[in-house]
């Protein structure tokens, strides 16, 4: 029986604002952002190469443009040197967590609007990493709700994902991380102190179970470890 993996990709280094939570920020890659999505392809031939695994020819990405920046020039420089024609897909389901009404603020700027807001209570300490934490706006959202929709996603795709075939899905670390702790890849504990480089891919084989469904094992790639004074997810 042939081999199915999916690969997740965090998209590259981007223009992100200090102290600013990325979740879905409309800014673009740095430079060495664009490198980094460019040199992924190599990364990625060398594991279908080694593995005899077909490229799927279109790649899954987040529709925010870090993630669609990131797929999309991936997919040309995969073009490029197979001359196979490779393109990208945008997705919601793959967003970052969303902080609704106060995005593009900083982490203080939102305390400080609770703090106001007779209404509202100041959030726990370390509500930016914990995963049931809702911020009290419209369009808030969960971490962990974030991962379920990508876990969703990563279940119907590996489903429909031939054999001997590898998928490639670009989106946030995140997102990626807690729909990882869904799939039972990671433990919560992990989601908390792992992260995911950019442009670094993750590869994890798709097992077919007797019961009918999948079960993901994690195959290639390293998870780094999370960082105290990294940017914010």
């Amino acid at each position: 029986m042939g081999k199915r993996v999916v690969a997740l990709i965090r998209h590259g280094e981007y223009a992100q604002p200090t102290g600013v939570p990325s979740a879905h920020l409309p800014y673009g890659l740095t430079d060495s952002g664009r490198q980094q999505a460019e040199d992924a392809a190599h990364g990625v031939l060398d594991f279908a190469g080694r593995f005899g695994l077909r490229l799927h020819p279109s790649i899954d990405c987040s529709r925010l443009r870090r993630a669609w920046e990131t797929a999309t020039l991936l997919a040309c420089s995969l073009t490029e040197q197979t001359g196979q024609q490779f393109s990208c897909q945008e997705f919601d389901d793959l967003a970052e967590r969303s902080v609704g009404a106060v995005a593009n603020l900083s982490v203080e700027t939102i305390e400080a609007i609770l703090g106001e807001d007779p209404r509202y209570s100041l959030p726990p300490r370390g509500w930016k990493r914990d995963p049931d934490y809702r911020l009290p706006f419209q369009g808030c959202e969960t971490l962990a709700e974030a991962g379920a929709r990508v876990a969703q996603h990563l279940t119907s795709t590996a489903a429909a994902l031939a054999e001997q075939t590898l998928k490639l899905l670009v989106g946030h670390g995140g997102a990626f991380r807690h729909a990882a702790r869904d799939l039972g890849i990671l433990s919560p504990t992990q989601v908390g102190s792992l992260s995911m480089g950019y442009g670094v891919p993750l590869y994890f084989e798709v097992e077919r179970l007797q019961n009918g469904g999948d079960r993901f094992v994690h195959i290639a790639g390293d998870w780094r470890q999370r960082s105290s004074g990294g940017a914010i997810d």
